[in-house]
């Protein structure tokens, strides 16, 4: 098996250590180490954290093969800085079934680069009618554990309480979109003084808010978890503390672009700024920054959703919701969270890595830098700062609200299980 030295790296943000890799496996942490025979990896001023782990990304495999396949998103993920993903059920056939989770985690396997744990759907078809196989899924290999909607709310209150109890048996968690499907008909951005100016479809806080009261409620009154995906509003932030506060077990994350993009960007009519849920105000922007400093919101998700270029450049109301966001996700977080003094790396690793691991319940990601854990590393060029471009990216979709601007951190390396995936910043 090859061994690798990085060394020089500070880790997790902290002192600069000497990082020894042998096969799979961190085989010593320390200063001054020395290898015969080793690859050594030259990092000094660079900051090494374990893999990033992202719980909410779409791979569109199968069915929307145009947009996106498993190798390429992994591909994208890698260059990201992930080791792990989390592939969402809205694919064509829906992920509802053993078979199918099988047939996107058995890819995943073949991709090298990146694990893909599947998430089932919570209802056949996406239809919010009818609970899908969720104990079949987990019993399959793959090894479902997170359950999710995802681009549909379960907006049933019956069929959702059934859900929480029924994952609640084997340790699930169920992975709400909340949006009260009601109150965003017709929606094409955020409701308030810009959406009446633009003469477009305000989509309300309120419809956000009220199905993440529900849901908390529900999981208190159950017993089980449950997890809001893409937390966007002030609003959310001050219900998922308040139900924190009495315990219930939710947790919660916000993307890269809530954290940064405001509705302002939608002034444009440039439909890459179109996302589902919609840019919000600064001052949702700021309280979501505070809420993931103090832990209210748990993790950082890239909802990475990409699209082919006919369904982004169109007229706003025909295009597609969804931004891609493997590939920049860590240097929105460093620019909007690090620099800001908000977060410091150590924070970052929690955020990105160990905590949606934990959530997602992915025992071999999310570890230590220690030795004996898995070689799942990523080492970040932080000083560096560049223009994206997203005719360089990995993803076959380029569906980025960041082309053209400058953002800082670089991943020079990613390792998932002590295999290089990515080399000085190219895909190996």
């Amino acid at each position: 098996m090859s061994k690798i030295l990085i060394r020089g790296a500070k880790v997790l943000g902290g002192e600069a250590q000497d990082v020894l890799i042998d096969g799979e496996t961190i085989a010593e942490v320390g200063t001054g180490l020395s290898a015969e025979g080793a690859t050594v990896i030259e990092a000094e001023g660079q900051t090494l954290l374990p893999g990033l782990v992202d719980l909410h990304t779409h791979l569109r495999e199968p069915g929307r093969e145009d947009s996106e396949t498993v190798l390429t998103g992994t591909r994208a993920a890698a260059s990201g800085g992930y080791t792990a993903v989390f592939a969402m059920a809205n694919t064509f056939p829906v992920a509802d079934t053993a078979g199918v989770v099988e047939q996107v985690w058995r890819l995943g396997k073949e991709s090298g680069y990146c694990d893909v744990q599947p998430i089932g759907a919570v209802t056949v078809g996406l239809e919010g009618k009818q609970l899908s196989e969720l104990g079949a899924m987990h019993d399959s290999a793959a090894r479902v554990t997170v359950f999710s909607d995802d681009g549909k709310c379960v907006d049933d209150a019956v069929i959702m309480r059934r859900a929480l109890e029924y994952v609640k048996a084997f340790g699930g968690v169920v992975a709400q979109h909340a949006q009260e499907p009601r109150l965003t008909e017709g929606a094409q951005m955020n409701e308030g003084v810009v959406s009446a100016e633009l003469g477009l479809g305000g989509w309300p806080a309120v419809a956000e808010e009220s199905i993440i009261a529900r849901d908390v409620l529900l999981a208190e009154h159950v017993g089980s978890r449950v997890h809001i995906c893409h937390l966007s509003t002030a609003g959310s932030v001050e219900i998922v503390r308040w139900a924190k506060s009495r315990g219930i077990d939710v947790t919660a994350e916000v993307t890269p672009h809530h954290l940064l993009l405001t509705e302002e960007l939608v002034r444009s009519y440039n439909a890459v700024y179109k996302v589902n849920p919609p840019l919000r105000t600064e001052r949702d922007v700021l309280a979501l920054r505070e809420a993931l400093a103090d832990g209210t919101i748990d993790i950082v998700a890239t909802d990475h959703a990409p699209h082919p270029h006919e369904d982004k450049d169109c007229e706003w109301a025909a295009a597609a919701m969804g931004m891609v966001g493997l590939e920049t996700a860590l240097s929105v977080v460093q620019q909007t969270m690090v620099e800001t003094g908000l977060l410091d790396w150590a924070g970052v690793a929690e955020r990105m890595s160990f905590a949606p691991a934990r959530i997602g319940g992915l025992d071999n990601h999310g570890r230590p830098v220690s030795a004996g854990e898995p070689a799942n590393l990523t080492l970040v060029d932080t000083s560096y700062r560049g223009v994206v471009d997203p005719a360089h990216f990995a993803s076959r979709s380029r569906n980025t609200p960041y082309e053209g601007r400058e953002l800082p951190g670089r991943i020079t390396h990613t390792f998932l299980r002590g295999r290089a995936t990515v080399v000085d910043g190219t895909l190996a």
